[in-house]
C-alpha cells in the first residue's frame, strides 16, 4: 500500500502557514514505513526540534483505478477513519528555502498515525463531516470537509491520472488552521464528529 497526501486543502491553514493558494490540488506521498497503527505512540526523534501535528480525515481505496473521472470516484473507497500528518517543520522550511522535496520532513518513521477505518456509510455526507483534534485534553483543531478546497471524489479522480490507486492505499485529504508543535508527554486525541478514534502518546 501507499500513503497519499494532499497539503493546502483548507484556506484558513493555507493562511497560517503563510503559503499560496493552489491552482491545483499539491500532492506528496509518505512511505509505509511511517504508519503508526493501533494507537502506538510516536517516539521524537533527534534530529528535529519541531514536529506539527496535523490532524486529517482519511479514505481507504478499495479497488484499483486509473483515469477514474470524479462521478464515478466514489466507488473506489468504501471506509474512511482520521489521521495525523506529522511534520519536521523545521525540515521542511529548510527543503521549501532551497526548492528542494520535503520527504524527510513529511516521511520520517511514525510520522502517519492512523485510526481503523469505518464503513463510510456510516456517514450521511462526507463532504459535511466535523473532525477535531485534542492535544492533553484541550481542542486544538476543528474542521468540517465542506470547507475542502477540493473535495474526497475530486482529489481521488486528480491523484488517478497520475498515480494508480490500489487496493488498500490510503489517502489523506489535508489539514484545517490551528497546527502547532508536539513535546515528549502530551496525549494526541482525533475525533470524527463527537466518536474519539485515534490516540498517540509522544515519548
Amino acid at each position: 500500500m501507499k500513503i497519499i497526501a494532499i497539503g493546502r486543502n483548507y484556506a484558513d491553514h493555507i493562511c497560517e502557514l503563510e503559503n499560496e493558494k493552489p491552482d491545483e490540488p499539491v500532492v506528496f506521498m509518505k512511505p509505509d514505513t511511517a504508519l503508526l497503527r493501533n494507537n502506538d505512540p510516536l517516539y521524537y526523534p533527534e534530529y528535529t526540534q519541531n514536529i506539527h501535528y496535523e490532524v486529517e480525515i482519511l479514505v481507504k481505496i478499495c479497488q484499483e483505478g486509473k483515469y477514474i473521472q470524479e462521478k464515478f470516484a466514489a466507488k473506489y473507497y468504501d471506509s474512511i477513519g482520521i489521521g495525523i500528518d506529522f511534520t519536521a517543520r523545521d525540515l521542511q522550511q529548510k527543503a521549501k528555502e532551497k526548492g528542494l522535496p520535503w520527504l524527510l520532513a513529511k516521511g520520517f518513521n511514525g510520522s502517519a498515525p492512523v485510526s481503523d477505518f469505518v464503513s463510510k456509510e456510516q456517514y450521511p455526507d462526507l463532504q459535511n463531516l466535523n473532525f477535531s483534534l485534542k492535544v492533553d485534553g484541550e481542542t486544538k483543531q476543528e474542521g468540517n470537509t465542506s470547507l475542502m478546497l477540493y473535495t474526497i471524489n475530486s482529489l481521488i479522480a486528480y491523484v488517478s491520472q497520475f498515480i494508480t490507486l490500489k487496493k488498500g492505499d490510503i489517502l489523506f485529504t489535508g489539514t484545517p488552521k490551528g497546527v502547532g508543535p508536539i513535546q515528549r508527554g502530551n496525549i494526541l486525541e482525533a475525533f470524527i464528529e463527537d466518536q474519539k478514534m485515534l490516540t498517540c502518546e509522544i515519548k
